[in-house]
């Protein structure tokens, strides 16, 4: 698929398998994601088991938009400003999460969101919030085309969407916002906004 004309018949066809409860691989700004309705048990479970990941750890949620963020988590003043400056980007930001997110996705009280610079990725989480975490086994390199991950991870995906090498295969940086004093959780995807992001999160201590 091309990054930037999606098919938006195969994008229809990726969200109705996500939809009754499957499983993609789909390209971001980062890396490759495994991609699941985080509305159902079954599928997020699924995630788990593919990548043999303990379920005490939480799985990223995928919004579309700033305004799909606020269904999920919950955002305040510094928040909102670090979330409208800063996404859609190479950015997970760690909120304080809404009962509607199941502990099947995050067992804690927060909730790590991304909001990609990738059109594909976006799309995909038009009807609802769907998983983000890296297509790979726990613990094993993160790879970064499709036929690599799927050797990594065996083939009980159910659709995937291939845009060719990323490259680089990093993730996403981390910063967890949930308390009065932001913290960087993980350095990730080089960006060239790191220092200036930085400083606006020093600002808000």
């Amino acid at each position: 698929m091309s990054p930037k004309n999606p098919d938006m018949d195969l994008i229809g066809e990726a969200i109705e398998i996500m939809a009754n409860g499957g499983i993609i691989l789909y390209p971001t700004d980062t890396v490759y994601g495994l991609g699941a309705n985080i509305f159902n048990n079954d599928a997020v479970k699924k995630i788990y088991e593919i990548k043999k990941r303990d379920s005490s750890k939480p799985l990223s949620v995928l919004v579309q938009d700033a305004n799909s963020l606020e269904l999920i988590a919950d955002l305040n003043k510094n928040s909102r400003a670090i979330v409208d400056k800063w996404l859609p980007g190479p950015f997970t930001f760690i909120l304080n999460k809404k009962k509607i997110v199941s502990p099947y996705v995050s067992a804690s009280t927060k909730v790590g969101v991304r909001i990609p610079d990738y059109k594909i990725a976006r799309l995909l989480a038009s009807l609802f919030p769907i998983t983000t975490t890296s297509a790979n086994i726990t613990n094993e390199c993160t790879l970064s085309n499709p036929q690599d991950i799927l050797k990594q991870i065996g083939n009980d995906i159910d659709l995937v969407i291939d845009v060719g090498d990323l490259g680089g295969a990093k993730p996403s940086t981390v910063i967890d916002l949930s308390s009065s004093k932001p913290t960087l959780v993980r350095n990730g995807f080089d960006s060239n906004d790191m220092d200036s992001l930085k400083e606006d999160l020093e600002g808000l201590i």
